[in-house]
């Protein structure tokens, strides 16, 4: 009985071994498609969770309401941020060490950041419940504006399930790492679709308003965290939660953070943007829009707009996180050809994702702002679709920001790619809202981004050209 049940378990590690070892074997082309598609349903499919709660809020409640979401957004990016730290973190780690035969040390890894990211849920709850009412208050509404006793009644509920949000986000970057992108899919989508289910129920049916979109995403999210923890638990995975062999290390912990600093840093920074842009808009919304509410309807535009975006660019951030795997593990294995194909791929698709965005978004930008607010009023229309139109006119760029920034990860230089994470969110970004805002006011705001998105493109495809000089040096070497 005991041969059988070790001959079972060595075929259980060589199909285990097969489907790590694929990612350098298989055609890149075959990859990119395998682990971006689960990537890209994964991230539109976690966009949804914030955009369907505004269709269900604006529809249902009112356009001043979708403000209320606007000021909370920047907080829920520092949660995503969080999360992107310690997953993407640790999912470099397992591809490099399963690229470089460490099972092991892949293991010991994910232990660590299952913990980290627990102990950083609990944190944001006691925190943010702590302090609920100054945070609200910074976010950048007028003070007694209608628009912050939503974002109060949305926020508090959603700490709730912050454990839940960092585990089963944190924890999808990780099932991808080691070969199982469809994993991550199903427990993103399942938690879209019961986040739908559950706005429809607490929102139109219960009528629970702000507190029931927030009470849906942490009821999904839940349900999310659970599917995801079935998975990593078992004996299916390659790389799974086994604390017999935790090693707590803080060495570990600095490689983790090192790994995933460059996502986490950007994250941090569009949420610092989000901050400044609602705080722009409601310093200039009133004069801008000409009604005695204009910070509320200049917020609620942005935060249309922003949905928009976001769903733009999660499938870009999806095919990054799907190439991830595959240039961590061929650059780890010394594969540098498939390294120049994975990325050059990667950059393609993204690019055009971005375009297909950017042409739907300048022909119906009017229909997209009437799904999030059906009766939205006059100022709110004139607003919103020309700020969309100007606010996207240089994305089909951001698509090669984006997987270059991550490239640099992969190749061992993290600090170049933090920089590049800064050049757009930080270095461009800001002095230009804050500049233009000062000469033009809120249609200064709306314009920074494009100028933007030109500048760090240039300073990125500069940087870009000497990386893959070298990296094609290699690969001609090896």
């Amino acid at each position: 009985m005991s041969d059988v049940k070790e001959v079972s378990e060595e075929s259980g590690r060589n199909a285990q071994s097969d489907a790590a070892n694929k990612i350098g074997t298989e055609p890149v082309s075959k990859l990119l498609l395998k682990f971006s598609i689960p990537a890209i349903t994964g991230m539109v499919v976690n966009a949804l969770y914030n955009f369907v709660d505004r269709i269900f809020v604006g529809q249902a409640v009112n356009e001043i309401a979708l403000a209320g979401l606007s000021l909370v957004l920047p907080l829920m990016t520092i949660g995503m941020a969080l999360a992107m730290l310690f997953g993407i973190g640790t999912a470099n780690m397992i591809s490099m060490r399963l690229g470089q035969g460490k099972r092991r040390d892949a293991e010991n890894a994910l232990d660590h950041c299952f913990f980290l990211l627990i102990g950083t849920g609990i944190l944001m709850i006691v925190f943010g419940l702590i302090f609920l009412d100054p945070i609200i208050s910074t976010m950048g509404a007028k003070e007694g504006s209608e628009a912050i006793g939503y974002a109060r009644e949305y926020f508090r509920v959603t700490l709730y399930g912050s454990v839940f949000f960092l585990v089963s986000f944190g924890l999808s970057h990780c099932t991808r790492a080691q070969g199982f992108p469809g994993v991550t899919m199903v427990s993103m989508i399942l938690g879209a679709v019961l986040n739908i289910i559950f706005d429809a129920i607490f929102i139109v049916w219960f009528k629970w308003g702000v507190e029931g979109a927030a009470w849906a995403t942490v009821v999904a999210q839940g349900c999310s965290t659970a599917y995801i923890l079935r998975f990593i638990l078992s004996k299916k995975a390659v790389v799974r939660l086994n604390f017999r062999f935790l090693k707590p290390k803080p060495e570990i912990v600095k490689q983790i953070m090192a790994f995933g600093s460059a996502q986490f840093l950007l994250q941090l920074l569009i949420s610092i943007v989000q901050l400044l842009n609602n705080k722009s808009a409601g310093w200039y919304g009133a004069a801008a829009l000409g009604v005695e509410n204009g910070d509320a309807v200049a917020l609620s535009g942005m935060s249309i707009v922003g949905a928009i975006l976001m769903l733009i660019l999660m499938p870009v951030f999806g095919i990054n996180q799907g190439a991830q795997p595959i240039l961590g593990y061929n650059y780890g294995a010394k594969f540098y050809r498939r390294v120049l194909r994975a990325y050059i791929g990667a950059i393609s698709a993204a690019t055009i994702i971005c375009i297909v965005g950017f042409v739907i978004v300048q022909i119906f930008s009017v229909q997209l702002v009437r799904l999030f607010a059906p009766n939205g009023s006059d100022a709110l229309m004139e607003f919103a679709p020309r700020a969309m139109r100007i606010m996207i006119l240089l994305i089909p760029l951001a698509g090669f920001q984006i997987v270059s920034t991550n490239f640099f990860v992969v190749t061992g230089r993290p600090r170049t790619s933090i920089f590049l994470s800064l050049l757009r969110q930080c270095i461009a970004l800001i002095p230009c809202i804050l500049i233009f805002g000062k000469f033009w006011g809120l249609w200064g705001v709306v314009s920074a981004a494009p100028v933007a998105d030109g500048f760090a493109f240039i300073v990125t495809g500069l940087m870009i050209l000497f990386e893959l000089r070298k990296l094609y040096k290699k690969s001609k070497e090896s």
